[in-house]
């Protein structure tokens, strides 16, 4: 897909995806996320990402979330371990409405005191519900049990005790220490020219002071495997197992993914799927996950199912990666799981909000955006011999950590 980068003298660059639609999307991306946190403030970059939209220096509340919802557009915002990210959708006339809107809430919320004590209610009680759905729950535990002693294994959430504790002086420092502008990439993909965006863009963020130098952070260790079993009161099991793995910027990263895809990815035809849920009949839920981080990365299975069925759910997950690893992928395999993927991410261009997010992305870790032919490329180009070498690596059982919800009385 074209695509032009345009950088403001402050560092903050301009993403222009041109495309013929009534319908635009936006984002601003800031490469900051919980693990950018300090100890005592887990939660702060999400409680950040809450309370922008709370107070600025010239609107309130109802004004900041009335601006594009009074035009029938949709804000949002989210916040990961690495990223925060404010994004819209909106119709064609409604772009200069929706940077400005950007600027003001990023750059110029106040934080006030009484709006600070609501918002913490509210993520607190954002926490709890969190906490009554085991399947969300048992991801954080298990990152936490992967990565810990590293900021990594946060909730990014944070807990009842330091999100009550955060304060209006710990929400300038995050800021002033994590939002570089060489780091925030302004994004939009729609019907406008580059001259026009460039004129928006710079008009509306030309005046946001330069704050640029190195984001310093601490490459996790890879701890030794652990066993958890925790007792809950909830209908029935619940796990996960897996491991650290290959980073964004690890050679392997790409046939990973691969792997990850056909194994127990999206889409019905996964592995895990056919054997766990179709054949046996064991797990309504059943999937696996690759998510490569800067400088690490997880993969990781998660299934749910009746507590007498978990043994088996176990073994059976053990018996398909080590038929992998006993019996390499053929060319015919291999060819059709790149088929899958390559089919799917293509598919997946006509969701122009997770598009325009996942290009902004890429300009942060990669200063630069493939194409899709270059993506499908590279596909392409993961071997037989390369893909057994990852599997045996990657599904090194001995590497494994698994945490294990065991219901009870």
């Amino acid at each position: 897909m074209e695509y032009n980068v345009h950088t403001l003298k402050n560092g903050i660059r301009i993403l222009h995806v041109p495309v013929a639609s009534a319908i635009s999307h936006a984002c601003i991306l800031i490469n900051a996320g919980s693990r950018d946190e300090e100890d005592a403030q887990m939660g702060l970059a999400h409680f950040i990402e809450h309370l922008i939209f709370k107070r600025t220096e010239k609107r309130n509340t109802s004004q900041i979330l009335n601006r594009l919802e009074s035009v029938g557009a949709d804000l949002n915002a989210y916040t990961t371990k690495e990223y925060t990210c404010v994004h819209a959708s909106f119709l064609h006339p409604y772009l200069d409405r929706t940077l400005e809107l950007f600027n003001d809430i990023v750059f110029h919320s106040t934080f006030p005191e009484e709006e600070m004590e609501k918002e913490k209610g509210v993520v607190l009680d954002e926490i709890a519900s969190y906490l009554d759905q085991p399947e969300e729950a048992i991801n954080d535990d298990f990152e936490d049990i992967l990565f810990r002693g590293h900021s990594f294994g946060r909730n990014i959430l944070g807990t009842p005790d330091t999100v009550s504790d955060l304060s209006k002086k710990n929400i300038q420092s995050f800021i002033k220490n994590n939002y570089k502008t060489d780091q925030i990439v302004v994004a939009v993909v729609g019907n406008y020219s580059l001259n026009k965006l460039v004129k928006i863009g710079e008009r509306h963020f030309s005046e946001v002071p330069e704050n640029t130098g190195l984001i310093n952070r601490i490459v996790p260790i890879v701890n030794p495997s652990l066993h958890e079993i925790r007792d809950k009161q909830i209908a029935q099991s619940h796990c996960m197992m897996g491991t650290q793995t290959y980073s964004l910027h690890h050679p392997h990263k790409t046939g990973l993914l691969l792997l990850n895809n056909f194994f127990g990815g999206n889409g019905m035809s996964s592995i895990l799927n056919l054997q766990l849920r179709e054949k046996y009949g064991i797990a309504y839920t059943i999937e696996s996950a690759y998510s490569p981080l800067s400088d690490t990365g997880i993969f990781a299975i998660y299934f749910g199912t009746d507590k007498e069925k978990t043994e088996k759910a176990t073994k059976l997950i053990q018996k398909e990666m080590n038929k992998l690893k006993q019996k390499p992928l053929t060319e015919v395999q291999l060819h059709k799981a790149k088929n899958k993927f390559i089919g799917q991410i293509a598919l997946g261009e006509e969701n122009r909000i997770g598009l325009i997010i996942a290009m902004a992305k890429s300009l942060l870790d990669y200063n630069q955006i493939d194409s899709l032919n270059t993506v499908f490329d590279k596909i392409r180009q993961v071997s037989v011999s390369e893909m057994s070498e990852i599997i045996n690596d990657v599904f090194d059982e001995s590497k494994w950590t698994s945490l294990l919800f065991n219901p009870v009385d």
